[in-house]
């Protein structure tokens, strides 16, 4: 059974353009600059595993046609990974069972503190959320659909965030940690899915430079370019980058 990857969004946390219209560099009659918040689906079969909630999922999921959600994963608690999460509520319905949420300790207990209502009853509204704590090596997913998952823990800033290995795939949207070359379960990936914010360095994401360097050190068959800022422009990016790299736009598809 295929895998599937769908982007449902690669912008920075403000989104392109930002919410006052600015569009930067991004030229606004290119359609793949218009990036909402950072989010990717990963499914096989009726297995539909969201990794992160964007501020924009509902329109993310409706643009997509995605009809139901198994469970969500989170790199980490920022509120551009975070805040779409209470959307999911339908789901809940249709379903009449909670979602499960994975992630770190840390990850998890700031969620469930800032969105305490989707995980206990604090009001007549019922949780929608069960919390989970992941391992190192994890799957999801009945036997003939599991997706089996490795974590990396990379810095992010002053914070940190997982870098999600599935199918040959990983899946690094916040992190500017140049060390992760040196990560063993990073070698031999068909698919590369990094952070490239600007192309001036950043103090919590990769540049244009570093994520290059990333690429060239890890040499994946293929990497995608996400979190991309109002200052990269997608044809300014296709047009230097190299033939291995493309950048990421909202609703890319890639069978894995």
């Amino acid at each position: 059974m295929r895998t599937k990857l769908i982007i449902l969004g690669c912008g920075s946390s403000i989104g392109v353009p930002r919410i006052d219209g600015f569009w930067g560099n991004c030229k606004k009659n290119e359609k793949k600059n218009n990036r909402t918040r950072c989010s990717a689906l990963i499914v096989r079969g009726s297995n539909t595993i969201l990794i992160d909630t964007s501020p924009d999922l509902k329109y993310q999921l409706l643009s997509n046609k995605i009809k139901n959600i198994s469970s969500v994963i989170f790199t980490h608690e920022h509120a551009d990974q975070t805040n779409g999460l209470f959307e999911l509520r339908p789901f809940f319905w249709k379903n009449d069972k909670k979602i499960n949420a994975y992630g770190d300790l840390q990850a998890m207990n700031l969620i469930k503190k800032r969105q305490e209502y989707l995980f206990r009853k604090v009001t007549t509204y019922p949780p929608i959320i069960k919390s989970n704590i992941i391992k190192s090596r994890f799957s999801l997913g009945k036997v003939n659909e599991k997706i089996i998952f490795r974590t990396v823990r990379a810095s992010h800033g002053k914070t940190s965030s997982l870098i999600y290995i599935f199918e040959k795939t990983a899946y690094i949207s916040d992190s500017n940690d140049l060390s992760i070359i040196k990560v063993k379960e990073l070698e031999n990936l068909k698919y590369l899915i990094i952070d490239c914010l600007k192309l001036q360095r950043h103090p919590s994401h990769f540049n244009l430079k570093e994520s290059l360097y990333v690429h060239q050190k890890l040499k994946p068959k293929k990497t995608i370019l996400t979190n991309l800022h109002h200052d990269l422009d997608y044809n300014y990016l296709l047009k230097r980058l190299p033939r291995d790299v493309v950048p990421a736009y909202d609703g890319l598809k890639i069978s894995l």
